[in-house]
């Protein structure tokens, strides 16, 4: 292998290295929000059920005032 081409190969390596490593960062970047808005997904959800919860117990409170 001549130098011209032993060079060729350590700067190609050198830019997929870099590149790889952007990747990764992004990847981890797009992970990381990801959880969060599942996270947040989660808690809406966890609110949403409380609230239908909350709002069956007050159907049946009403229902059992109800005179027949």
């Amino acid at each position: 292998m001549s130098k011209a081409e032993c060079k060729a190969a350590k700067d190609m390596t050198a830019a997929m290295e870099e590149t790889m490593q952007r990747l990764q960062e992004r990847f981890q970047a797009i992970s990381g929000q990801l959880e969060s808005k599942i996270d947040e997904m989660g808690t809406r959800i966890d609110h949403f059920e409380n609230n239908v919860a909350e709002l069956m117990t007050q159907v049946g409170m009403e229902e059992q005032g109800i005179p027949k």
